[in-house]
């Protein structure tokens, strides 16, 4: 059940990830043994997965012990989690021959998750951006930020460790806010040069050390925009596993509706009032387009635009 009254693409794992048993080397053994014992691949960031008859895509499950051995040990293998009493692995498969041509041919194909995101079941992009996001941690982290050596996985992949200096590394997430800048009934969206032509957005950015997400909002609005910021108000969060942010998003009161973009981060600012916003998110206004409905920054427009209708 979802925690909250929205719920973003890539948000809402139904997995229990049982981090509880992550420490027990014989346990997680046992459970990548068992035949009952679920696993998925992703093959250089690419999950495996396999079409329904209504057309869209799911996971393509394997065997457990099938994954186990793709995964050849430790290193590229990742306990999931559980479903009900059932231990779900992924494997992270590299190199350029394509497994789907290989050991699991004609079980499924690699497709980018990104692409194939609002084709799959919503708790199956969830399930794959968590393992995509601990996979892109994993490749990034392969040698200990202490001392330089390499890196060992453990706790199920959950944590890695030098063996020389014993430094415990654990995974990232990066706080990124996104905001949507509103005066009375214009909300703006900026775009940046190089984006797609016709391409407006909301603003985004890294949250900085000793940093709320409020003055987060306040200081990216001001940098990007020359926007001065009233009040923030939450919205909803989603997991962005390119490589790893967690996406704040939030709509902000400012206090006039000017704003000029930098020329860095933007190239144009531009204000729509709710009837406009509601033409652009159905592609309405001619060469101009927001995100698609995977996007929080589409929800965000969406949400403002149908306020209180």
């Amino acid at each position: 059940m979802p925690l909250s009254f929205f719920q973003n693409t890539f948000a809402g794992n139904p997995l229990d990830r049982a981090s509880d048993r992550r420490g027990s080397a014989e346990w997680l053994a046992g459970q990548l043994a068992s035949s009952d014992s679920l696993g998925i691949a992703l093959w250089n960031g690419r999950p495996f997965v396999e079409k329904t008859k209504e057309g869209g895509v799911q996971i393509a499950y394997l065997p457990a012990r099938l994954v186990g051995e793709l995964a050849g040990g430790d290193e590229r293998l990742l306990f999931m989690g559980l479903w009900k009493d059932t231990a779900v692995f992924a494997v992270d498969l590299e190199g350029s021959g394509d497994p789907a041509h290989g050991p699991l041919e004609g079980l499924g194909e690699f497709l980018d998750l990104r692409q194939i995101a609002l084709r799959l079941p919503d708790t199956d992009a969830a399930i794959l951006a968590t393992a995509k996001a601990m996979f892109e941690w994993r490749r990034r982290h392969l040698f200990c930020a202490a001392c330089g050596q390499p890196s060992q996985a453990r706790e199920g992949g959950w944590k890695r460790q030098c063996p020389s200096c014993e430094a415990e590394h654990f995974p990232r997430t990066d706080p990124v806010v996104i905001m949507l800048a509103c005066h009375g009934e214009r909300c703006m969206l900026g775009r940046q040069e190089a984006w797609p032509k016709g391409m407006f957005s909301a603003l985004a950015g890294f949250l900085e050390p000793g940093e709320s997400i409020e003055e987060a909002c306040a200081r990216e609005l001001n940098e990007e925009a020359g926007l001065r910021t009233r009040s923030v108000r939450y919205h909803s969060t989603q997991p962005w596993p390119y490589p790893s942010s967690l996406m704040i998003g939030l709509i902000a009161e400012v206090e006039d509706d000017e704003g000029t973009p930098d020329q860095t981060e933007l190239s144009e600012v531009r204000w729509f009032t709710r009837e406009e916003a509601r033409k652009l998110l159905a592609g309405e206004i001619p060469d101009t387009f927001c995100p698609q409905p995977m996007a929080i920054a589409h929800q965000l427009i969406k949400a403002w635009a149908f306020e209180g209708s």
